[in-house]
């Protein structure tokens, strides 16, 4: 166990200490109820329980896969190529049984007879022949007629490979159509077992006579027979022994049962072994383990729940405490500020033990390995961690396939006090509703309860120039960003230092551009301090020279500086959002950007916010939660110094998702870092060449083996030969050949450009992954509707 105690109240399993205060805000809703509400699309548990869910199997396997009673695939067979041998092998022993029981029937066969006579008394047969003398004789030929029918059919069987032949065209089918092919046989087969039953003329196959001579010969005469009760029986039992290799091939009885356990209502089961906490247990606390899995029996407790209270758990220091807490709360003990327990909807599959959300199926594609195709595709902190990026043009499904069920799982995880998820997307996005969210941020909207904090509760000047310049001019090639930072520093010290609070947009861009009135005055307000004055006396001697960058910090400041964001960006507001809150708290939140005429501005804040988080999530002291930046849109917001940054998130426990039109809203030069930045890529159907470029070049190469087949005209030298192979030409039409195959073992791109333009189906994407541990996953097909 940790050791940061899991005892943190609101806060969370960890709740790191940090220089500025960076105060909860209050969900953008009042706090729903604590009992959990019914999601609209329920979770793995709700198919069963949440003691089923709780006792799911979880294999370990490969990256991306989704683990909840994942079963892998049986090995790959060249079912064509065996499918074909069998029907050799089997035509083959049936043709040659057809043989040996015609050659038995005109009993051509050398000492046919010869066991026939070792086993029957000499008196049942006329002296030197197989002629029977009386009735006795006449049945015993029967069974022994019988006898080597069932000697034959095993051979033919045997060396025919009917047990394998039945096993793959058979037994391999899915049912029902496993159940109709082996019914149509056995009706098959009784036709020939029974045909006088059937009114049909021809002679029955050796089975049911043999075994009715046996009885004759048994009990010494046809009194048997003579007993209707007993003769049916006999005929039935005859009948269920040819049925039985048939119900057994076919799965009758698998069949029935199903239909049966389909019409029964379900029984209440006893909870799994999993559901009885057996961690806490084994730890010597029996009593809370009994408190969660009475909680878990009730009903009163959800997937959120487990997972919340099993981090808890993990992150404890003090059993103990931990154990007073379950004690007092039971399944509501750690539970998120918001006093939410659930989500109010889901629109994906979450499996929150282990944190992944399912957001489709591997393709059943060659590109793809065998043992993969159809398995669950499934994301996780652990993938997340090393960065995402999404390159798909509208309408492909980014927003719905990825970006929509990432955000929802961060949010699930939030509750469950694992995580933190910023999600920042244009006004109108479907990322859920507002009641998933703790603090819903609409710069521009007079309805909005929070305020976007532009300096993300900084102290420092330089940190918050920092981030500031970033977010104006980083995407600029002609301004340095670190020249802009100095000269933002060298008016946000001062102004702090005679305000104690950063200015707001009206305010700092006055001093951008130099205002007389607005310098003079935070010149007397700094009569005491020279090393403030010296800061703004260095900013003053740029002004109007071709190196200063304030005119253009001025411009870019401009677009905050409009009415429509009045009121917003302040810092003296009494409800600001910082990008720091989410370093320390496990919160959920959402920025809905104004796009309708705001393009540039909202461009601006994703910058911004962006900047804001690489620096402060790798500046936190604690590491308990995992904290994530989703930016639906990430057009024109990856500056050099964030590529940086994204480097570095992986060893903070943090991660980023960018979603992108095409590659090209990137500045070209910061392309290629990008994609190296990142550890997961996904190229979605309709992307470009130009796009599927970079992606093939990240992806790199691979040894495969090529076969090529070359044919050579065959020339024969005997006449015979070239008759036949004239009379060959002139059936099929082509000249007799003979192949010539070449294997090779080349290096080629995994996808190349063309391939991902034109062979990604629709609503199909390639992805690629890479975990925190740096485990790799090769570029596989995706079907984001599976």
């Amino acid at each position: 166990m940790d050791s940061e105690s899991g005892m943190q109240g609101t806060q969370g399993a960890g709740g790191g200490e940090r220089q500025a205060s960076a105060p909860v805000p209050r969900p953008a809703r009042p706090p729903r109820p604590a009992a959990p509400p019914m999601p609209r699309q329920a979770p793995p548990a709700a198919r069963g329980s949440v003691a089923e869910w709780l006792a799911a199997r979880r294999p370990k396997t490969q990256p991306g896969v989704w683990r909840y009673e994942y079963e892998p695939r049986p090995p790959e067979r060249d079912t064509s190529a065996i499918g074909r041998k069998l029907l050799v092998w089997m035509g083959l022993s049936f043709l040659v049984g057809v043989l040996l029981w015609s050659l038995w029937r005109r009993g051509t066969l050398p000492y046919q007879w010869a066991p026939l006579k070792i086993f029957t008394p000499d008196s049942w047969w006329w002296p030197g022949t197989t002629s029977p003398r009386d009735q006795k004789a006449n049945e015993a030929l029967v069974v022994y007629q019988g006898v080597a029918f069932a000697l034959i059919v095993f051979l033919v069987g045997r060396f025919g490979a009917w047990a394998e032949g039945i096993q793959h065209f058979v037994v391999r089918r899915p049912q029902p159509a496993r159940a109709v092919v082996a019914s149509v046989a056995a009706v098959g087969v009784l036709v020939f077992v029974w045909p006088d039953a059937l009114g049909l003329s021809w002679r029955p196959l050796p089975i049911a006579n043999p075994i009715l001579s046996l009885v004759v010969l048994l009990t010494g005469g046809y009194g048997f027979f003579q007993v209707p009760v007993l003769a049916y029986l006999l005929y039935a039992l005859i009948t269920a022994a040819v049925l039985w290799p048939f119900a057994r091939i076919g799965g009758w009885l698998d069949v029935w049962s199903a239909r049966r356990k389909k019409e029964a209502p379900p029984r209440p089961t006893a909870a799994p072994a999993r559901a009885g906490w057996a961690q806490l247990r084994e730890a010597g606390q029996g009593q809370a383990a009994d408190v969660l899995t009475a909680e878990v029996a009730g009903g009163r407790m959800n997937d959120v729940d487990c997972a919340r209270v099993t981090h808890a758990w993990r992150h404890t220091a003090d059993p103990a405490a931990f154990a007073k807490t379950v004690l007092k709360q039971g399944a509501g003990a750690w539970a998120h500020p918001s006093g939410q327990r659930d989500l109010p909807a889901r629109a994906a599959a979450h499996d929150l033990l282990v944190g992944q959300v399912r957001i489709g199926s591997f393709a059943s594609d060659e590109r793809n390995p065998y043992a993969l195709r159809g398995a669950g595709v499934a994301l996780d902190p652990n993938l997340l961690g090393t960065s995402l990026l999404a390159v798909g043009p509208p309408g492909a499904g980014k927003t719905a396939g990825v970006v929509r069920p990432v955000v929802e799982s961060l949010a699930l995880q939030a509750l469950a006090g694992q995580c933190a998820v910023l999600a920042v997307c244009a006004q109108g996005t479907p990322l859920g509703p507002d009641d998933q969210y703790d603090v819903v941020v609409r710069p521009g909207d007079r309805s909005s309860v929070h305020d976007l904090d532009l300096y993300a509760d900084a102290t420092d000047a330089d940190e918050a120039a920092g981030f500031l310049a970033e977010g104006l001019v980083g995407d600029l090639d002609t301004v340095d960003p670190r020249r802009a930072a100095t000269a933002l520093a060298q008016l946000l010290g001062p102004y702090r230092e005679a305000h104690g609070t950063f200015p707001s947009v009206p305010v700092l861009r006055e001093l951008l551009e130099g205002d007389p009135e607005a310098f003079a005055d935070l010149k007397g307000r700094l009569l005491a301090d020279s090393a403030m004055r010296r800061e703004l006396d260095a900013r003053q001697r740029q002004f109007g020279t071709a190196s200063d960058p304030g005119p253009l910090l001025a411009d870019r400041l401009a677009l905050l500086d409009r009415p429509i964001f009045s009121g917003f960006f302040d810092p003296a507001a009494a409800r600001p959002f910082s990008v720091r809150a989410l370093a320390h708290h496990p919160l959920r939140v959402r920025v809905d950007l104004p796009e309708q005429g705001h393009e540039e501005a909202s461009r601006l804040l994703a910058r911004l916010l962006l900047a804001q988080f690489t620096s402060v999530v790798r500046g936190r002291g604690g590491r308990s939660h995992f904290a994530c930046l989703v930016l639906d849109d990430a057009a024109r917001t990856v500056t050099a110094e964030t590529v940086r940054g994204i480097q570095r998130l992986r060893s903070a426990h943090a991660g980023v998702v960018l979603g992108l039109r095409t590659i090209g809203e990137v500045a070209e030069p910061l392309q290629g870092p990008l994609y190296a930045a990142v550890g997961c890529r996904m190229a979605f159907s309709g992307v470009t060449t130009w796009d599927g470029r970079r992606f093939a070049e990240a992806w790199g190469t691979e040894w495969v083996e090529t076969e090529e087949v070359a044919q050579h005209a065959v020339f024969a030298q005997q006449p015979l030969t070239r008759a036949l192979h004239k009379a060959r030409q002139m059936v099929t039409g082509k000249a007799v050949t003979t192949d010539a195959v070449t294997v090779r073992r080349v290096e080629r791109e995994r996808w190349s450009a063309s391939d991902l333009a034109h062979a990604v189906p629709p609503g199909h994407a390639v992805l690629s992954l890479t975990t925190v541990r740096g485990e790799h996953a090769p570029p596989l097909l995706v079907d984001l509707r599976g």
